[in-house]
């Protein structure tokens, strides 16, 4: 994935392997918003000739389709409630502290805070340990569906970046009956985790760490996905989900982002959409400038 981020991704690789042919990539390490319109055409015709994108749809063309979706969980008003307080908390304090230290020193104290935002999106007691009994918005949603599909006979991978929210699904699935392996980064019999889900008809859901299961893994047992917390690079999303959508795959796969409404998760919706958008404009698959050549 040569753009997930910001322009700058794309012209590093590209000043290694043709050197001088941006210019000075000190220009490219913005957003690519700077660029505008033109400008991003400018620069995809530029690196046209130098890259060669196969995607998943050209090289597996027998895969079976993959549908995303993202379902909008309403917060119960005690998640609100606690939401809201904790963000007009971090408001305020983050005011004073930029105008007392500039934003450039605070900038660490926002991430923080969007940090402890995210969290409490997801469930109360990942922020306060104490409300590890609270209810979740996420979480009773996610139940309700996993219930559904263990009804059908149909297997699920759940993903989330923190190990305390997947920590939290444990004992709800517990209650409910339903089976399942779990792995994250302090996770040693990674293969027996995964040959379990595979194999046995009767563990019905993976809990993933995001960051220990993203990647590497062949989980075409499931074929429905649950992204539990939204991450800023829609990148290693489209990582996770794509466990399950691979070679070996005969189903279609379901993918479902869990996003709480009216907070910071959605503006990281629009980071996403605005970084796709990015990387769609510089990086096509218009192979005319190669489709004549022959040995």
């Amino acid at each position: 994935t040569p753009v997930e981020n910001h322009v700058g991704e794309l012209a590093s690789i590209l000043d290694f392997t043709n050197p001088g042919l941006l210019g000075r990539t000190r220009a490219f390490q913005r957003d690519g918003r700077e660029l505008g319109t033109e400008g991003r055409a400018l620069l995809a015709r530029t690196i046209r000739p130098f890259v060669l994108r196969r995607t998943k749809d050209q090289v597996a063309a027998d895969l079976p389709p993959r549908t995303e979706q993202v379902v909008h969980c309403r917060l119960d008003p005690p998640q609100r409630s606690y939401y809201d307080a904790l963000r007009d908390r971090y408001r305020q304090s983050l005011l004073r502290r930029v105008e007392r230290e500039g934003m450039a020193r605070a900038k660490i104290h926002v991430l923080e805070a969007l940090l402890r935002l995210r969290q409490a999106a997801c469930h109360p007691g990942l922020v306060d340990p104490g409300k590890s009994g609270a209810e979740s918005a996420k979480l009773d949603t996610l139940v309700a569906r996993l219930r559904e599909l263990r009804g059908e006979g149909h297997k699920a991978l759940v993903f989330s970046q923190f190990t305390s929210l997947l920590a939290l699904v444990q004992p709800r699935l517990d209650e409910h009956r339903i089976p399942y392996a779990y792995l994250d980064g302090a996770t040693r019999d990674r293969a027996a985790r995964v040959r379990k889900f595979q194999e046995d008809p009767d563990c019905g859901v993976f809990l993933v760490s995001r960051k220990a299961g993203g990647l590497g893994l062949n989980l075409t047992a499931a074929s429905y996905v649950f992204i539990l917390d939204p991450w800023w690079n829609p990148a290693v999303e489209a990582q996770a989900i794509d466990r399950t959508h691979r070679i070996g795959q005969t189903r279609a796969v379901f993918a479902y982002r869990l996003i709480a409404e009216d907070t910071v998760e959605e503006k990281i919706l629009q980071l996403q959409d605005a970084k796709r958008d990015l990387a769609r404009a510089l990086i096509t698959e218009d192979h005319s400038l190669i489709g004549g050549l022959r040995r």
